[in-house]
C-alpha cells in the first residue's frame, strides 16, 4: 500500500506532537527543521523531501517515547520505504534508508563527528550496529546517493533546536507533491 500526500499528512497531524527521543524539538518540529536545512543549503526538491520525511518510519513504528533506552532500534530507516516506494523516487527513498549508515560512516572518517552526537544518537549507533571500520565506510562511500545521505545526516543531527522558526507543514508537503508528480510522470 503507498501512502498519499494526505496519509503522510495524517501521520503528521496525528504523531507529529510526539517528543523526537531525548532532544527539545517533536517529531514534526524536527522534519520541518531537517527540510529547512536541506533548503538553506541549496538542496534540490528530492533531497528536501527526502530531509522532511527521513524519519517518517517513527510515525509508522511507534515505539513508545525514547525506544533507545529500552534498547529498542526501531529500524526507521526501513519502515516507511514501501509505503513511499510506489511515489517517489530513489532520489528520495536512498538518502533516507541510507541517513542511519551514514552516521556510522561519519563517525568512522571524521574524528570530531562522534563528539557532536546527541545521547540518543549515541545509544542508537550502538543499536544500529556501533562504528563503521574503514573498509565499512569506504564501502558506504561508493554506494549511490551516499554523499545525499551524508548530507541529509549532518541535517539531521542539527535538526534539534527548540522554537526554530521554519516554513509549515503545507511548504514541505508541496515539496513532496511535486517530487511525487515528477516520479508519477517518469
Amino acid at each position: 500500500m503507498a501512502l498519499s500526500l494526505n496519509d503522510i499528512r495524517s501521520l503528521y497531524e496525528q504523531y507529529g506532537k510526539l517528543a523526537y527521543s531525548g532532544e527539545p524539538v517533536t517529531q514534526l518540529e524536527h522534519a520541518l527543521q531537517s527540510g529547512a536545512l536541506a533548503e538553506e543549503a541549496g538542496a534540490g526538491d528530492e533531497l528536501i523531501a527526502a530531509a522532511f520525511l527521513h524519519d517518517l518510519g517513527h510515525l509508522l513504528n511507534l515505539q513508545g517515547e525514547t525506544p533507545t533506552e529500552r534498547g529498542i532500534d526501531d529500524l526507521h530507516q526501513y519502515f516507511a520505504l514501501p509505503f513511499l516506494r510506489p511515489v517517489l523516487s530513489d532520489a528520495v527513498l536512498e538518502p533516507i534508508r541510507l541517513h542511519v549508515d551514514a552516521k556510522r560512516c561519519l563517525c568512522a572518517i571524521d574524528d570530531a563527528y562522534f563528539g557532536q552526537l546527541s545521547a540518543d544518537s549515541v545509544r542508537s549507533l550502538e543499536l544500529q550496529g556501533g562504528i563503521f571500520s574503514k573498509e565499512e565506510a569506504e564501502m558506504f562511500l561508493q554506494k549511490p546517493y551516499a554523499e545525499d545521505a551524508l548530507r541529509l545526516r549532518k541535517w539531521d543531527d542539527r535538526a534539534k533546536e527548540e522554537n526554530r522558526a521554519t516554513p509549515g507543514l503545507d511548504h514541505y508537503l508541496s515539496v513532496v507533491e511535486r517530487v511525487m508528480q515528477k516520479h508519477v510522470a517518469a
